[in-house]
């Protein structure tokens, strides 16, 4: 791409705005698509309602210092709303088509087909889904090798993350620009298969049940499971990826704990296959410099400091890094 890509969002919902809104804010001219047959009427109260909500978004993250105020009418400049009459030409201008629509697989349908008899030959178009895999829409496009999902998690505008997921069909050429467009507008994509749940999602919903469970049992209230995940569970993984604190720590640590839940809570504890296999090969994290990762030639004194160091950053940043002597009389 020689010239900055315009940008295609079919679905004027929550992410099709979300998307607009990110990609404005970059210095992209965003094509913001209501396919959907309406009304005069309809069509007037949605594209109000879909640009007061983007404004009213940079507003406040305006006010929290994110940028200038006199660039927030610049960034509104860049995003056209269409309707379906209007969007034909909209998608013929587009380098980059996200598709927004309900996730409802007739929805995806009618949009793809819609889209497809529109789009340019060179266009990369990409699904938003969180629920439907790649592979099932991917015979629902003309063009398979430049279709892929790219699944933003909410609010668009804040988090970094974008999973990626290709078909077997993608070409390597849609994937790799598709990275480099996120990484150019300070998005951090990363590449996973087609499953259920992608990364996040999956862990997530684990993670929100086991809190939801621990309610239901009397073991902590939500405030107290919020303060935890917060400034235990959330501040460590904030500094260090799960996979990573798995080697930091020790797989050995993780065997055993699962052993012992397991035992104590169910089998929903029980641990995966290749966490047993690393404990029977030896290989157990940091300290034996193989684990889920290879640490041969890793300085690892100068590693730790490092880990240390983002925690250090985020205690900083959170207002809880105490100085020395602090202690004050009325503690237990």
């Amino acid at each position: 791409m020689t010239t900055i890509p315009v940008i295609g969002a079919i679905g004027a919902g929550r992410m099709g705005r979300g998307i607009a809104q990110v990609f404005a804010y970059a210095g992209h001219e965003v094509r913001l698509i209501d396919a959907k047959p309406r009304s005069r009427s309809e069509r007037a109260r949605l594209e109000l309602e879909a640009l007061a909500e983007i404004d009213s978004t940079l507003a406040m993250l305006s006010g929290l210092g994110a940028f200038e105020d006199a660039q927030r009418a610049q960034i509104m400049s860049r995003i056209h709303f269409a309707d379906r009459d209007e969007a034909p030409e909209a998608l013929k201008d587009s380098d980059v088509v996200f598709e927004g629509v309900p996730e409802v697989l007739d929805a995806k349908r009618e949009a793809f087909a819609f889209a497809c008899d529109h789009v340019r030959g060179d266009a990369i178009l990409a699904s938003t889904t969180s629920t439907i895999l790649v592979t099932q829409l991917a015979g629902l496009v003309t063009h398979p090798e430049r279709f892929l999902n790219a699944h933003w998690l909410n609010p668009a505008y804040i988090v970094p993350l974008v999973e990626l997921s290709p078909h077997p069909g993608t070409g390597a050429a849609a994937l790799n620009r598709l990275k480099a467009l996120l990484e150019a507008i300070g998005k951090v994509p990363v590449v996973c298969a087609p499953a259920p749940g992608f990364i996040v999602p999956r862990l997530q919903a684990l993670v929100m049940a086991e809190a939801a469970r621990m309610i239901e049992d009397g073991v902590a209230t939500a405030e107290d499971i919020d303060k935890a995940t917060r400034y235990g569970f959330g501040f460590r993984f904030a500094s260090i990826g799960v996979v990573e604190f798995i080697d930091y720590g020790g797989n050995d640590i993780l065997y055993y704990a699962c052993r012992y839940l397991a035992r104590e809570l169910g089998e929903r504890y029980n641990a995966p296959a290749i966490v047993d296999r690393l404990m029977q090969e030896g290989h157990i994290g940091l300290k034996t410099k193989r684990g889920f990762y290879d640490y041969t030639g890793v300085d690892v004194p100068a590693y730790r400091r490092d880990v240390i160091s983002r925690a250090l950053a985020l205690l900083k940043h959170h207002g809880l890094l105490v100085p020395p002597g602090s202690a004050r009389s009325g503690g237990a």
